[in-house]
């Protein structure tokens, strides 16, 4: 297999490799079928008899099926909104995770509903001069779920999701050193991951949160290298910068609900 050349710093520009954790948005639902059987018999006395007896029965097992198929309401949601993606991260933590940030302000990503879903990543390489250059991504994601007949609750749809978010993130291929952690005291759930991964000729670290608070999933991606001779950052630097991250924007899907 072809390896591409060194990198440089004009080709560090280029956003570094995103690790999509979770691409499934939704899950199908299943239609319940309702079969009604027939029946037919001879004709005479025995099929009135018959034919009393079945209708009877039947009536009552309809308005026992009409029981049965009725199904308690769905708690509704909790959270209704989701913050402006590229909002949710303050500038001055822009200024200390991702130095020198090409867009300061974000890029947004594409969704056709921001209130289910929304993201915005940053990336920036700083020139550290004789020291080499540092090279940092910053990704983050929201998806939200409402209580769906058939589905679940969106609370229950948003514990799917977390489970399929940290699960991407584990098995991400070609990673190495992959390590993964409860996080305390931030939303209902939280799961964190270091590793390593190599691009080319560079070596990445990565640090990943994922949270789920309500029926809402926060996913942290912050990652990066070093070029010129600069050392890829340490695995402590990246996964206590993804977590303030994650803190960040898990606060900002409160206040968005706030308001």
């Amino acid at each position: 297999m072809h390896r591409s050349a060194p990198a440089t710093p004009e080709k560090a520009h280029a956003p570094a490799p995103r690790i999509r954790l979770a691409r499934v948005l939704a899950c199908a639902a299943v239609p319940v079928m309702l079969v009604a059987v027939g029946c037919s018999s001879d004709s005479g006395d025995a099929k009135k008899k018959t034919d009393s007896t079945t209708s009877s029965s039947s009536s009552s097992s309809a308005s026992g099926g009409k029981q049965a198929s009725a199904s308690p309401s769905l708690a509704p949601a909790k959270l209704t909104k989701l913050p402006e993606a590229c909002q949710s991260i303050a500038e001055k933590s822009i200024d200390t995770y991702v130095p020198k940030a090409k867009t300061k302000a974000g890029e947004v990503g594409k969704t056709s509903d921001p209130q289910s879903q929304a993201s915005c990543t940053w990336n920036g390489l700083e020139d550290k001069g004789v020291d080499g250059s540092n090279y940092r991504w910053l990704d983050i994601d929201f998806k939200r779920y409402d209580s769906t007949r058939g589905l679940g609750t969106g609370d229950s749809l948003a514990q799917k999701q977390f489970d399929r978010a940290v699960s991407a993130a584990q098995s991400t291929g070609d990673a190495k050193n992959v390590k993964t952690a409860p996080v305390s005291g931030l939303g209902d759930q939280a799961t964190a991951l270091v590793f390593d991964l190599k691009k080319g000729d560079a070596d990445f670290r990565y640090g990943i949160v994922v949270v789920r608070t309500a029926n809402a999933v926060v996913a942290v991606d912050y990652n990066g290298t070093g070029y010129q001779g600069a050392d890829a950052p340490d695995s402590g630097d990246v996964l206590d910068g993804a977590t303030a991250l994650a803190k960040e924007a898990v606060a900002a899907v409160t206040a968005a609900n706030n308001k």
